[in-house]
């Protein structure tokens, strides 16, 4: 019978050339005929060996790209690791292959496909078999008085502020390799200050020992003048006050010292904490700017937000943090890392009378020169809602390039940023939704509806594989109770609870393209594009908040971070569609909601076209202003840009 087939087969060639899927058709039509079962066999054969066919094919054209280094969407994907040395292209080929595992055995048939084809991107999908989550947001201060362990030992509470700004690059590194994406420290300043306050009383306490010692006289134990000392000196701040409190202290115990003596110390005291600040600040700049952590290749994507302290302690980090970044790096680059976002608030540093006034005027005059730092505004309303004086666990807290957590249905009395994170994010093709629906928005938004549902199901899908991970599995981030509600669990506890505390997103991309293929103009071009396109991204967000509602569990929106994305999705969409004017005929979609990088627009217009969206993607949002010159030389300019950002309504912009 096989022979027979076979010659059958043969002989019902009539062409020169045929493909290996036809002759297996024709193989599959005989059998049939003879032999149903065998021929319910041969299919599942075919498909193993189409798989087969096909990872081999696309995985040697993959590697081929990584070996040769060749720019493309693989090379380019992550913009915080080179592929051009033998870790990145290590990392590279494992990326890969897991890629090509996770889509085959365990993400949806329906899911993969979409991404494949295009309709969708699941973000992160290398580390999807790992079951990893992408952001934290650290309770550094929590972190810091209980300690904590890494692979290798114990460490304590520090007591200085070099240790405060070591430790905190520290549990940057020790948590990388626990999650595939950013991470942020909320509360920079706040975090640090108590390490400003130990290492001027220490100089306080050694410097008074020293006088004591050279002078003569009654004196203390260390131990005995550092426990009084911790007791009078609640500031650093040379007031009458504190300085008074002091001098009475140590005369009451005996120690005869002069008053002027005691300014003196207080002055060189406070003196040496500012250098010995600087420097910490210094040092922490260049360990996350040289640190390699994953793969030995990729330094930490960290980010830091600070402005809001107005404590002598917390001023004395803001002012130089920021002045070791204006300096620069060793030969004077411009340090990325970590990404710093200057939080703005009324009351506290926006207007001349505020106390961190002079700190947000310092602030502008560096990001002009470094780009650094971006700004983010607590006075948008829905930053506001969140906002509680005295409580810097509501400031909200933006994670690298725009991420955003702080509401949570999960537990409401609970809208904090403190210990939690962005789970996963999958992307929603916006300008193919358009080019498909043909100018029909009743269609698109029918079209949109089926990928937001589609997505969902994606999350969901992810989300469980990410729950049924134990707290063993992270043994920084749960077994050191980092992530919320962690220290509750056991090692051998899922991580399912704690997990819903955290957000599940969607993204999406190229709205001005989208636009475009459904109007003509983008939002730059036409108010009623802009009227279309908010009420796109409020369908959006309508969306996340039901299903919210729903299901108990935190949904939200994203203006996604692009990186290779951008590039991926239009050229599957040229291959298709072909070349269609303003939407597939560049080689990047624009980001998230933004008015495109190319039409020539004002920087106040373009503001305020973009602000609207911020309020609809609690998921994260940034906007972008390119100046032309150098700011530097117009920091009126500058602020004005900074204020007109907070005027219209804004969360973050740089």
């Amino acid at each position: 019978a096989v022979e027979q087939i076979a010659s059958d087969v043969a002989a019902a060639i009539t062409k020169a050339e045929i493909s290996v899927e036809e002759i297996q058709d024709m193989v599959e039509e005989r059998l049939m005929k003879r032999n149903p079962s065998i021929a319910k066999r041969y299919i599942i054969y075919r498909e193993w060996r189409n798989v087969e066919r096909d990872r081999r094919s696309s995985i040697k054209s993959v590697m081929d790209g990584i070996v040769t280094v060749e720019k493309n969407d693989i090379n380019l994907s992550n913009a915080n690791m080179s592929s051009h040395t033998p870790a990145g292209q290590m990392m590279t080929f494992a990326s890969e292959i897991t890629k090509d595992y996770a889509l085959k055995y365990l993400v949806g048939v329906r899911h993969g496909r979409a991404h494949r084809d295009g309709d969708i991107h699941i973000h992160d999908l290398d580390y999807y078999p790992t079951k990893t989550t992408t952001c934290i947001q650290y309770d550094l201060g929590d972190i810091y008085e209980r300690g904590f362990s890494t692979k290798n030992g114990s460490v304590r509470t520090p007591q200085s502020i070099q240790s405060y700004a070591t430790l905190a690059t520290i549990v940057f590194q020790t948590n990388q390799n626990e999650q595939h994406g950013g991470q942020s420290i909320p509360a920079f300043d706040h975090f640090m200050a108590p390490g400003v306050l130990k290492t001027f009383r220490r100089h306080l306490t050694d410097m008074t020992l020293f006088l004591c010692g050279v002078r003569g006289g009654v004196t203390l134990e260390r131990a005995e003048l550092k426990a009084l000392v911790a007791e009078h000196v609640p500031t650093i701040e040379p007031c009458e006050t504190a300085v008074g409190r002091l001098f009475a202290a140590l005369r009451q115990s005996g120690v005869e010292v002069a008053d002027e003596d005691i300014r003196r110390i207080w002055r060189q005291a406070y003196d040496t904490t500012r250098r010995e600040t600087h420097q910490a600040m210094e040092g922490f700049i260049h360990n996350l700017n040289t640190m390699h952590s994953r793969g030995g290749n990729q330094v930490v994507f960290s980010s830091v937000n600070y402005g809001m302290d107005t404590s002598p302690e917390g001023r004395m980090v803001i002012k130089n943090m920021l002045l070791a970044t204006e300096e620069g790096l060793g030969s004077g680059e411009t340090p990325i890392f970590p990404v710093q976002i200057f939080r703005v608030k009324e009351g506290v540093n926006y207007n001349p009378e505020d106390p961190n006034y002079d700190l947000f005027k310092l602030a502008m005059h560096c990001s002009a020169k470094r780009l650094f730092p971006n700004f983010s505004f607590l006075d948008a309303p829905f930053n506001l809602k969140y906002y509680k004086p005295g409580h810097p666990e509501t400031e909200v807290g933006y994670m690298g390039c725009r991420t955003r957590v702080m509401s949570n249905i999960v537990d409401p009395s609970r809208e904090i940023t403190y210990g939690r994170g962005n789970l996963s994010f999958t992307s929603i093709n916006l300008p193919r939704l358009a080019i498909r629906a043909k100018g029909d928005i009743d269609l698109f938004f029918d079209l949109l509806d089926s990928k937001l549902q589609l997505v969902t199901g994606q999350l969901d899908e992810r989300f469980e594989i990410q729950a049924r991970k134990k707290v063993y599995n992270a043994p920084f981030l749960m077994g050191q109770g980092v992530w919320i509600d962690s220290e509750k669990l056991s090692p051998t506890d899922e991580q399912r609870e704690v997990l819903k505390h955290g957000t599940l997103t969607t993204g999406f991309i190229g709205l001005a393209e989208c636009l475009v293929a459904l109007t003509g103009q983008h939002h730059g071009q036409s108010a009623e594009a802009q009227r279309l396109g908010l009420e796109i991204v409020g369908h959006m967000r309508s969306y996340c908040d039901r299903v919210s509602k729903e299901r108990g569990m935190n949904y939200t929106l994203i203006a996604t971070p692009a990186e290779g994305l951008s590039g991926r999705f239009v050229r599957i969409d040229r291959a298709r569609y072909g070349v269609i004017p303003g939407v597939t005929d560049r080689d990047y979609y624009t980001n998230g909601f933004h008015v495109p990088v190319y039409f020539d627009i004002s920087a106040y217009d373009k503001i305020a076209l973009e602000a609207p969206y911020h309020a609809l993607t609690n998921g994260g949002h940034i906007s972008y202003i390119e100046l032309d010159g150098d700011p530097s030389d117009n920091l009126e300019a500058f602020e004005s840009v900074i204020r007109y950002m907070k005027d219209c309504g804004m969360g973050y912009g740089s």
